[in-house]
């Protein structure tokens, strides 16, 4: 019993972060993750609604990726879905893990369809690092 008392009292100021509802972060981290999470979320905000438009180089490139026709519409609602999830600071945490998923599958598409594949990977790494630079929470469980 006395352990759990011990390990309660002798927390770092990282661990009581954790649990605490805000945290310091310095005004430059603040900045430096909004403007990485801004670039990614207007390159995601504008494919999906080009998705849901049906826009012609859309329906072009998922013809040409084998894609059913219509389904853009759907995976562009997925897409603004885990945007909007993202951008909303009390979701963004389960935001980021549903883009991550999303952006591997793009990549999985842009290898086999022979076409370069980093841009999604990029949007993803900017999409983590803003969160965690904006998010204390999220860098004291990353003890970053």
């Amino acid at each position: 019993m006395s352990n759990s008392t011990d390990s309660k009292s002798g927390d770092s100021n990282a661990n009581n972060c954790a649990v605490a509802t805000s945290c310091p972060v310095s005004k430059a981290a603040l900045w430096t993750g909004r403007v990485l999470s801004t670039l990614p979320v207007l390159l995601l905000v504008m494919s999906g609604m080009m998705k849901i438009t049906k826009n012609p180089q859309v329906i072009e490139g998922f013809t040409k990726f084998g894609f059913p026709p219509g389904l853009e519409v759907s995976i562009g609602i997925v897409e603004l879905v885990c945007t909007v999830l993202y951008v909303i600071p009390r979701t963004a945490a389960i935001g980021a893990i549903l883009l991550t998923g999303y952006l591997g599958g793009a990549v999985v598409v842009h290898l086999r369809g022979g076409e370069p594949w980093f841009a999604p990977v990029l949007i993803g790494v900017a999409l983590w690092t803003g969160l965690v630079l904006r998010n204390p929470r999220l860098r004291s469980v990353l003890r970053w």
